[in-house]
């Protein structure tokens, strides 16, 4: 069969040296937005073509103002630093740091009483599987040798299961703090132009990007190896315990992102209803009282859910991966490099998305509004071309020419070429996910414009037409996930999947920084407008967050997409852990778990939209409150009671992100224990098949008329111009529908992905437990 080129010390150097590169490459990144000073000074130093000392009170306009200038720097202390008391809002701000910061210390306070409380369940469960034995056992898949005790499975399961967690807490805390810290700099760029505050929140977004996947890659490097010093050569035992990494990240991400998800649409949806459309005042006016908790909730939901989220998928992605191989000839022979394939693509990603940055930030210029979503878009194309001769580089060095693969109880043998297909046309069908995500999301086309002109007729049209966009924007996706599907198992079964999804999400650190830019770009907008800054200053961050939507769109749809595959690379892992020799539909057993399965995605967004509605009617009554009870407010004479909106959204999320988390925590638990292994593939596969579905739909019907009601307000075209000005009949119908969109958008349907993915990989980490204990209620009849 050949051995591979990259010898084993070149890859336990190659993987620590890229994640490395990664670490510091963000950190470069931090440095040089940081230079972009909260200062009034008149006579700072110019420096390089971006202008970073550039004096920040100068704006196109000729507006000298000391003042508003003073305003931001203070608000960006008290963001970032959490200091400051800044005169007529000094409470208001320090409620924007502790509202962020307290909240997510508040919500992992929970979330970690249920990680240590899930870890214990973990050792139970997998420890009982052989009476807490510490006696060698024979291997599953040969059982001529000798592998390690269950019980070392369910400590070293329960260690990878914290690790992942810990990890996914921090990646979503980074994320948080980078982008609170990127806010105002990205507002006091937009004084010079969009293109100096499009490379600052871009720069900014790659530092969370470049950090997580490095972290996220290193961090799992070293599991592997210390857990290698006692699995020593039982490969089987040591990648079984692995798949616990997955486990922690995306149960962190599941609450991450619900809860996170309640709390910025709750405020978000009081906001605009009373604000917008009541009272006809801006978005982010200082005046309205649940402004405070919209700006808090666009850091922790979008920055922190999002980063728990991707990092999920790739945890997963690669322990799906490495849980298949090390059944294969790769685990069988001890082969390291190969059978670290799935951390060097990873690797060699992150040169790839260093390289594909500098093209957004250094070596071309964003000059115009109209050049933001085409130099976005470019990231894109440019990191997927660059990624697919790194993969092809990765596959010719790190893998013999030929191999076998496990598949469902044979060794199926692969050409290395045909694994490098598999990845590749996972990549290239991420691609295509992003472009048909971008195509139905973006205002730019003919879709969200026909959203916007059906608001002519009210907002009862507008909700048609959405829901029917986002109905058609499911098709071309999900023959692009079925492609990869058919041709990644029909070259190397349930190993190619797995690979697949990782190639998906081979441009994570891209992805992210794209999808990081968004929510940056809209506080800086929400800043912009409460310290009083022009109105042009308001345009350019309004075009940079209109942008920053569709690229949000867009990296959803590589979360959804990513997680279809990764589900089905777990569920054939699952499959073959628990000793499934086939699935059949037909069978009763089966078919009530797939009938089950189809329905917990609706099960799960009922009960995400149905807390943001209740959590949203609060809120809405207490503005409403506010606004009438509170002289002067409307004047703006009086400040607001922005720390009332602030507990609402607070309370509203950490109570009610429990039942949709316990619902996903606890299906594959109880159907495993009293249904068995075999209605729990029917479960898996149900809720796959339906889930994807419902998340593409949602998140883009969310996006477009979130950029639907962009449109109109940005008045750019004269089509647009007729629907307007902001504050008119058919506005107000396109903020209703926005309204509707934001839960859909950013709560259920980012949700459903770690749904289907978490329900999966749990079941893996189970499976020996129900196999063995499982199907009480068939056992008893």
């Amino acid at each position: 069969m050949g051995a591979a080129i990259l010898s084993d010390l070149g890859t336990e150097i190659l993987i620590p040296l890229c994640a490395l590169v990664g670490i510091a490459f963000s950190l470069i990144q931090w440095v040089l937005v940081s230079k972009v000073k909260l200062t009034t000074e008149k006579h700072a130093p110019v420096d390089g073509k971006n202008g970073f000392a550039e004096v920040l009170i100068e704006e196109e306009e000729g507006l000298n103002d000391h003042n508003v200038v003073a305003k931001c720097a203070e608000i960006q202390n008290a963001i970032s630093e959490a200091c400051g008391n800044w005169f007529a809002y000094s409470n208001s701000f320090d409620l924007h740091v502790t509202g962020a910061t307290s909240f997510l210390f508040t919500e992992y306070q929970y979330v970690g009483i249920f990680m240590v409380a899930f870890a214990v369940l973990i050792f139970l469960f997998l420890g009982s599987v052989e009476g807490f034995s510490t006696k060698s056992q024979s291997c599953t898949y040969d059982s001529t040798k000798l592998c390690k005790p269950a019980l070392a499975t369910a400590v070293f399961s329960t260690i990878s299961f914290l690790l992942g967690a810990v990890t996914s807490v921090v990646s979503g805390f980074l994320g948080m703090k980078i982008a609170t810290y990127a806010n105002a700099r990205t507002t006091l760029e937009a004084r010079k132009g969009v293109g100096k505050a499009f490379i600052v929140a871009f720069r900014s977004g790659a530092v969370m990007g470049f950090l997580l996947a490095a972290n996220g890659l290193l961090v799992l490097y070293i599991t592997i190896n210390l857990f290698k010093l006692y699995y020593g050569d039982d490969w089987e035992g040591l990648f079984e315990a692995i798949t616990g990494y997955g486990l922690g990240g995306s149960s962190m991400a599941l609450f991450g992102r619900v809860g996170g998800g309640i709390y910025t649409k709750a405020a978000d949806v009081g906001a605009d209803l009373v604000g917008k459309v009541e009272r006809n005042i801006p978005e982010d006016d200082p005046r309205n009282p649940a402004v405070i908790a919209d700006n808090v909730g666009d850091n922790v939901g979008d920055i922190a859910g999002m980063g728990s989220d991707l990092f999920g998928s790739y945890a997963e992605s690669s322990c799906a991966a490495l849980v298949v191989a090390s059944i294969s000839s790769f685990g069988i022979t001890h082969d390291f490099t190969a059978m670290c394939y799935p951390l060097l693509i990873s690797s060699i990603g992150i040169l790839v998305c260093l390289l594909t940055t500098l093209f957004a930030t250094d070596f071309f210029e964003v000059k115009a509004v109209k050049e933001i979503e085409p130099a976005l878009k470019k990231q894109l194309i440019i990191s997927t071309v660059l990624m697919t001769v790194g993969i092809a580089i990765v596959s010719w060095v790190a893998l013999p020419s030929s191999f076998t693969i496990f598949n469902f109880g044979i060794q199926k043998e692969v050409k290395n070429w045909q694994l490098f297909l598999c990845v590749g046309v996972g990549l290239w069908a991420g691609l295509i996910i992003g472009f048909v995500t971008e195509y139905y999301t973006s205002n730019a086309y003919s879709p969200v414009q026909d959203v916007a002109d059906s608001c002519r007729t009210g907002a009862a049209t507008n909700v048609i037409f959405g829901l029917a966009l986002g109905y058609k924007s499911v098709i071309i996706p999900i023959f692009a996930i079925a492609i990869s599907i058919f041709v990644s198992f029909s070259f190397a079964a349930m190993y190619g999947i797995a690979v697949a999804a990782l190639g998906m999400l081979s441009t994570i650190a891209t992805g992210l920084a794209i999808d990081a830019y968004g929510p940056i770009s809209d506080n800086a907008g929400g800043i912009a407008e409460m310290a009083g800054m022009s109105h042009r200053i308001r345009e350019r961050t309004d075009a940079l967050d209109a942008a920053g939507n569709t690229t949000a769109a867009i990296g959803k749809g590589f979360a959804i997409g990513s997680a279809a595959l990764v589900s089905l690379a777990l569920f054939g892992a699952f499959v073959s852990r628990a000793a499934i020799s086939t699935v059949d539909v037909l069978t009763p057993k089966v078919f009530i778990g797939l009938i089950v399965g189809a329905m917990l995605p609706y099960w799960f967004s009922a009960m995400t939209m149905k807390s943001v509605g209740s959590a949203a009617l609060k809120m809405v009554e207490e503005v409403r409150r506010q606004f009438n009870t509170i002289p002067g407010l409307m004047e703006g004479t009086a400040k607001p009671d922005y720390a009332t909106c602030v507990k609402i959204s607070t309370d509203a999320s950490i109570k009610e992100m429990i039942p949709p988390g316990a619902l996903v925590m606890l299906t594959p638990l109880i159907v495993g224990i009293f249904f068995g292994v075999e209605t729990l593939s029917g479960v898996l596969a149900g809720s796959l098949v339906s889930g994807v579905q419902i998340a593409i739909s949602a998140s883009n019907t969310g996006g477009a008329w979130d950029n639907a009601k962009k449109y109109i307000e940005a008045g750019a075209s004269e089509h647009a111009r007729t629907l307007g000005p902001k504050g008119s009949d058919p506005h107000k119908a396109a903020v209703i529908g926005d309204t509707v969109g934001d839960p859909l958008k950013d709560t259920s349907g980012p949700s459903l992905n770690i749904l289907i993915k978490l329900m999966a990989v749990e079941s893996l980490v189970f499976a020996p437990f129900f196999a063995t204990h499982g199907g009480l209620l068939f056992k008893i009849l």
